[in-house]
């Protein structure tokens, strides 16, 4: 690292992922390693700006570069916001990675969504499953923007000789998530209607969809860790996994559940006792999204952290939040 230590540029983190990854870089640099932290709020960076941007690489001139920042949601959101998701999603990976290689950022790590693939790709999608079938309708201005995201940093390894690279996360979860009734993804809308219903004392929850299709769900802890086990990798080590037209890596877990047998999880979890019930007229969305994460596992990292503990963990970071906002009022 040398004698001045290695600055760190983390875009994004007060979101979840982003948040999780500064938390590991602190603990990090706590323990003696010679790390640099970098951060801004949006309010004090723009980051759809490209003069913003500009300006900020300029000044603060990051050695390496974590873009967690974008704009995210779940299915109502996609749908009602296609416009916004699509827009600020481009702007933000085009104008913090190209300013990263004017002011000569060496590596660069940037992160994506297991929604780049197909609707309907083999299971477990694999990474070379990408462009090579139709996008799922419902986030498909998300998906691009992302997929751009990974060609532009392909596009910079191969014209100049970058080192950027990609992780594409499964669904995540754990603190930090968003619990917004309307603008959350499946498994927190889950928590805090269960919850709420467990509190009133329903007798039933209805979900959205038939409960069948199948989703993969990462801990936001094991997604920081893997980014930064992929952020570290020595160049030699990581091309021999990646080349300049698939540099993208799958993380996940490996594992997937029905959205059904999730519901009953988290049921069980907060304790609602009452009976669950599915609404076949809401969309279910793609019906199996499943990480192939080979690669990952043979560049020597795995998930650490089981469904159940990390839906037992997230659900008291949830309360704790509850507690904290009706102390604040």
């Amino acid at each position: 690292m040398g004698s001045t230590g290695v600055k760190i540029y983390v875009a994004g983190h007060r979101g979840m992922v982003g948040s999780a990854i500064l938390r590991h870089l602190k603990a990090r640099r706590d323990a003696g390693e010679n790390i640099k932290l970098l951060t801004r709020t949006s309010r004090e960076l723009d980051l759809t700006n490209q003069a913003m941007v500009q300006d900020f690489f300029a000044a603060e001139a990051p050695d390496q570069v974590v873009l967690a920042a974008a704009k995210v949601g779940g299915i109502h959101a996609n749908n009602a916001y296609p416009a916004d998701f699509i827009y600020e999603n481009l702007m933000i990976e085009c104008n913090v990675i190209h300013a990263a290689h004017a002011q000569g950022v060496q590596r660069l790590l940037q992160l994506g969504s297991s929604c780049i693939y197909p609707k309907l790709a083999p299971q477990p999608m694999a990474e070379a499953a990408l462009l090579t079938d139709t996008l799922e309708a419902t986030n498909e201005p998300y998906a691009i923007a992302k997929i751009a995201g990974i060609k532009l940093c392909e596009s910079y390894n191969r014209q100049y000789g970058r080192d950027y690279r990609s992780v594409m996360p499964t669904n995540l979860y754990g603190p930090g998530d968003n619990f917004h009734p309307e603008n959350s993804h499946v498994l927190p809308a889950l928590i805090r209607r269960f919850d709420a219903a467990a509190r009133a004392g329903d007798d039933q929850v209805t979900i959205w969809g038939t409960g069948t299709p199948r989703r993969e769900f990462l801990h936001v802890d094991d997604m920081a860790a893997a980014s930064l086990f992929v952020l570290d990798l020595d160049v030699d080590t990581y091309r021999r996994e990646t080349n300049p037209m698939l540099s993208h890596i799958n993380v996940g877990c490996g594992q997937d559940i029905s959205i059904l047998e999730l519901a009953q999880m988290v049921a069980d979890v907060v304790g609602f006792k009452g009976e669950i019930r599915t609404n076949p007229d809401q969309p279910d969305g793609t019906p199996r999204k499943l990480m192939d994460v080979s690669r990952l596992a043979r560049l020597g990292w795995q998930a650490g952290i089981p469904l159940r503990e990390g839906l037992v963990q997230t659900y008291g970071w949830y309360l704790e939040q509850d507690q904290a906002s009706l102390r604040s009022k």
